[in-house]
């Protein structure tokens, strides 16, 4: 799984007669490792409880949940527009410098705190400085502690690997990933960045071997090998992978074969924005094109269904009406549509949040907000019961009761 440089014809080599093996267990928690499992923090040896085959069979139809279940983020605007599935598959889809990093950060963060739960980092295809960066702001977050305790495991395949190890690390991190969840019962948050390079991984494999190339020159086995992961991250009776994979569209070509094939198996898309980022909104998740399949009143109830497509509404009739704003300005507009306008930027700002890992850059205490809190406190605002409140006291805060303690402040200092 390294370069070929130094190899020669006639050399002699030996034959294990199995697959890559790596360590799993506890004991890769805080550390960082590569495709073979060797480590790459110069922190010494990974104990691992045992060693485990990084090819093996997705878990049969019968030992799979078949429950439907949210996973809570305590990130409101997740839960509440494009919640996760329990064991799901969520694409995270932004460019640089709209939070990617932050939300999986935090993501990271909140699953450990709400659920006591572990989480594996892949970066396939990643830059060594950003995996670099990760692993010391981890430090810093308190997600990974060198003395004590760690939630998260780390595996890397730089841009710089060859193919063959750019190809394999995903199956590195997912098998770490299954041991806690087989092994220990445990929910399990996969990260995978960027799940493209995967695919692109796949297809300069295919053509060194000499394979003839399907549409746009990707390998003809794209479905397969896409496949065989994918159907690995799933919920058992014993536990759960949940999978954020990061999604880098070529081109903005959704039809491109790479994306295309992956949207196949996704359970949600949440979609970072730039546009909602420079208004100063963290984090930057688009409301109006952010999805999830969870969101259906048989899932998550009729009246969280309810409220977030209310919230939708209210959001899609503030957009239309900005243009109107920006040309005649907000006093051309009718008595309900002023209602409309005021309404939606208190939503639009209640879905700003502090988070913990963001708390060096921010100084504000971060927020952890159940769903049950944002559900209730969203009904409230629709309903207009915070219509006298100022827009700024919705701005950073976690749950309603932030919000009012805000505005009592603002009454105060004013």
């Amino acid at each position: 799984m390294e370069g070929t440089e130094g190899l020669i014809r006639g050399q002699k080599v030996l034959d294990t007669g199995l697959p890559i093996q790596i360590p799993v267990g506890p004991g890769t928690l805080g550390r960082i490792m590569n495709v073979i499992g060797e480590p790459m923090d110069e922190r010494g040896p990974i104990k691992g409880n045992k060693l485990s085959p990084i090819h093996v069979e997705p878990p049969a139809f019968v030992d799979q949940s078949t429950t439907a279940e949210v996973l809570e983020t305590g990130i409101k605007v997740v839960d509440l527009l494009a919640p996760y599935a329990r064991g799901g598959k969520i694409g995270l889809f932004g460019g640089a410098g709209v939070g990617k990093t932050v939300l999986i950060q935090e993501l990271i963060n909140n699953v450990a705190k709400a659920h006591g739960g572990y989480s594996v980092f892949t970066g396939v295809g990643e830059r060594t400085r950003e995996g670099n960066d990760l692993y010391h702001e981890m430090i810093e977050t308190g997600v990974i502690n060198l003395e004590g305790d760690s939630k998260v495991a780390l595996v890397f395949g730089q841009m710089n690997e060859p193919p063959g190890a750019r190809a394999r690390v995903a199956l590195t991190g997912l098998t770490i990933a299954e041991y806690f969840r087989d092994e220990e019962g445990q929910d399990v948050l996969l990260f995978i960045d960027n799940i493209f390079r995967f695919t692109q991984a796949g297809s300069e494999t295919s053509a060194l071997l000499g394979r003839i190339p399907s549409a746009v020159g990707y390998q003809p086995t794209l479905a397969t090998d896409m496949g065989v992961m994918q159907e690995r991250i799933t919920t058992t009776k014993k536990g759960s992978i949940t999978s954020v994979q990061a999604v880098y569209v070529p081109a903005d070509d959704l039809t491109d074969p790479a994306p295309a094939t992956t949207f196949a198996h996704l359970d949600a898309t949440t979609v970072l924005s730039r546009g909602i980022a420079e208004l100063g909104i963290y984090p930057a998740v688009d409301p109006l094109d952010s999805k999830s399949r969870m969101l259906d009143p048989a899932i998550v109830g009729r009246e969280h269904y309810d409220i977030a497509t209310g919230v939708q509404k209210l959001l899609q009739d503030y957009k239309s009406l900005q243009d109107i704003i920006a040309i005649l300005g907000m006093d051309e507009l009718s008595e309900e549509d002023k209602l409309t306008v005021e309404r939606a930027r208190k939503i639009q700002r209640f879905m700003s949040q502090p988070f913990a890992v963001a708390q060096v850059f921010t100084g504000i205490e971060g927020k952890l907000v159940s769903l049950k809190d944002t559900v209730a406190a969203c009904k409230e605002i629709l309903r207009g019961d915070h219509d006298a409140l100022p827009e700024s006291a919705f701005y950073m805060c976690g749950g309603i009761d932030d919000v009012k303690k805000k505005a009592e402040e603002i009454a105060r200092s004013s």
